[in-house]
């Protein structure tokens, strides 16, 4: 089972990123071969500052080893370091329909926020599509505002295979009723639906792109203040409080001891307590959440050149893993005689 997921390094990783995607990454290692990259090619779209898309790669892996991930178990490289992606990510995109692109649920939503329409963001789709498929990934972790760009990789998949595999039949997409199977094997999503939108401090999807995150490796004064900062609303101490939509219930359910979240749960539904008493908690279970992963982090960002050779290691690992996939679509599309 090839699991295969990627983080964007275009700013600093926030409780989002951690508890949609990092644990879980970190739990899945051990659940088969574990592919997770560093999507700087990605980050171009937002990150205009060459060292600065540097040191977010490098703080990105960091975090990554940092919060648990084991780079003996799990690859963990840089996108940009494997070269034949670009050639995937063209070979496809030969096959992909405007009207897929037009319609992708990322390109509307940054346009309605004023972004601008360059080809980078218009045509991400496709290179995250080429990021999952070069690898023959099985299990792809995505969040639920990815789910369309995942059905549009597997459906752009199976138009490669149509095009370019000899009787391939996309109802026996691996060729168990011996039919042949397809070059580009379609993957599966895997989402943990508990915390697979985390709210932020304005009670929106917490995302670097609104502002509202909570970083996990910022200055601890600053997230106290941010912490302190999020938005509730004005129930009196004695009252219940709402639980839809607020972003500090949330998090609290999220990073509370399970041995404390039930009388959390009640003095939250029966009235008793105010919102600062609540934020001071979740100031605490930050700390016993992060603490060591910090420490670590810190240690790691001394040694940039140990950073480097693990990325290094790691994209070759994927390479090799790319290698006959890539070697199949030059020989398909006919780039390569054999």
């Amino acid at each position: 089972m090839r699991i295969l997921s990627g983080v964007q390094p275009s700013g600093q990783l926030h409780l989002g990123n951690y508890f949609g995607a990092i644990r879980q990454f970190v739990e899945l290692q051990n659940k088969g071969e574990a592919l997770y990259f560093l999507a700087n090619l990605h980050a171009l779209n937002s990150v205009r500052d060459g060292q600065l898309a540097y040191q977010l790669t490098l703080e990105t892996a960091a975090a990554f080893l940092a919060l648990g991930l084991d780079a003996s178990k799990a690859i963990l490289f840089r996108q940009s370091d494997i070269l034949e992606l670009g050639e995937v990510y063209w070979v496809l995109g030969t096959l992909v329909p405007m009207s897929n692109l037009e319609r992708a649920h990322s390109y509307k939503d940054k346009r309605a926020r004023g972004l601008s329409a360059d080809l980078g963001l218009f045509a991400y789709p496709v290179l995250m599509a080429a990021d999952i498929l070069i690898y023959g990934s099985d299990w792809v972790p995505v969040g639920k505002d990815q789910i369309q760009h995942l059905e549009f990789c597997r459906d752009w998949a199976t138009k490669f295979n149509v095009a370019y595999v000899p009787g391939y039949e996309p109802a026996d997409p691996n060729g168990e009723n011996g039919n042949p199977p397809g070059i580009f094997k379609l993957p599966e999503a895997f989402i943990r639906e508990e915390t697979s939108v985390l709210l932020g401090i304005d009670g929106q999807k917490m995302s670097k792109s609104y502002g509202n995150t909570i970083e996990l490796f910022g200055d601890e004064r600053e997230v106290k203040k941010k912490i302190m900062s999020i938005k509730t609303d004005s129930s009196p101490i004695e009252t219940p409080k709402p639980t839809e939509n607020s972003a500090l219930f949330e998090l609290l359910k999220t990073m509370a001891p399970q041995s404390e979240w039930p009388e959390i749960e009640a003095s939250w539904r029966t009235g008793g307590v105010g919102y600062g008493s609540y934020k001071k908690k979740l100031v605490d279970y930050f700390h016993l959440c992060f603490d060591e992963p910090r420490k670590r982090f810190a240690q790691l960002m001394r040694d940039k050149a140990e950073l480097e050779r693990i990325l290094v290691r790691g994209a070759e690992k994927a390479r090799a893993c790319a290698a006959p996939i890539v070697q199949k679509i030059r020989v398909a599309v006919g780039i390569s005689r054999c």
